[in-house]
């Protein structure tokens, strides 16, 4: 590195829109809503706005788990969020989530509505609503929110992190992706560690903690999200692999990872749900494009 390559920072900040990487045109330093829309409702009392990203594959993966256990207050119609063209930062969506990111939950039942943004809470608050998926026993509660509160503190390394770093800024940067790569590998050896003498994060029992952890790291070891997973060597976690694929095997799992998704092949994609026959339909189009 030559003299001239090395970054002074200016005295005070200044935005610049022409940063460049693939998220530039959404990423700015002020909140609020960019335009007014409103926000569709539909028949169900839970009303989820979000995108099959790994923070909102955490929520319809619950919510589909509750509704396998007959938890008919857990009937919900999601609508898609793209936040590539900015919908997150419609003014509808902003009423629910200032933050303006995706999932946000609206819960049509409580007076007055009760909105919930976070991924996390939005998992506690279900959890809790509809009585499963969280322990109540005060020590087997404090196991499952360690590690729900562990996965959303250390996922944004993985993501606006490493994921940032490798595969979307502008150029590839040796520092960034070495720090961030060790510090993901860091967390995978915690979660390989943990899950060596246990079947699920908190032992034997399957929570809400595993659906937040499997929508990141199962997807990190099992779907190459990044284009990283040889880089990452992430097939030596074996008991990462063991519990991310266990846990990919059931089949509310699999609806879950389906709904607000738009890419891939056509039978995994459900863009909104609003009944559970919409998987149906979205199972029955390629034998009748094959026929």
């Amino acid at each position: 590195m030559t003299e001239s390559d090395v970054y002074t920072p200016p005295e005070v900040w200044t935005w610049d829109a022409e940063s460049g990487g693939k998220f530039a045109n959404i990423n700015r330093p002020i909140a609020g809503p960019t335009h007014d829309k409103e926000l569709p409702r539909g028949k169900h009392p839970l009303q989820l706005h979000s995108l099959a990203t790994p923070n909102g594959v955490k929520v319809t993966i619950l919510l589909e788990e509750l509704l396998a256990l007959g938890k008919e207050e857990a009937e919900y119609d999601a609508y898609l969020i793209n936040i590539g063209n900015g919908d997150q930062f419609g003014s509808g969506f902003v009423d629910i989530n200032p933050n303006s990111k995706i999932p946000a939950l609206l819960d049509t039942s409580t007076t007055p509505e009760t909105r919930v943004f976070e991924s996390g809470a939005i998992l506690i608050y279900l959890a809790e609503k509809c009585g499963a998926f969280i322990p109540t026993d005060p020590a087997a509660r404090a196991e499952c929110l360690s590690w729900l509160m562990w996965q959303m503190g250390s996922a944004p390394y993985l993501g606006g992190g490493f994921g940032h770093f490798y595969a979307y800024a502008p150029e590839k940067w040796e520092y960034p992706i070495n720090r961030y790569a060790m510090e993901v590998k860091r967390q995978l050896d915690v979660l390989e560690r943990n899950l060596d003498s246990r079947q699920y994060l908190c032992g034997d029992q399957y929570n809400i903690a595993d659906m937040a952890n499997y929508a990141w790291y199962g997807t990190l070891v099992l779907h190459n999200i990044y284009d990283a997973q040889k880089f990452l060597d992430v097939t030596s976690y074996k008991n990462v692999t063991r519990w991310a694929t266990e846990i990919e095997a059931r089949p509310a799992v699999e609806r879950g990872r389906r709904v607000n998704r738009t890419w891939g092949p056509e039978e995994t994609r459900v863009a909104e749900r609003h009944d559970a026959s919409d998987f149906d339909i979205t199972e029955s189009k390629p034998a009748e494009s094959a026929g």
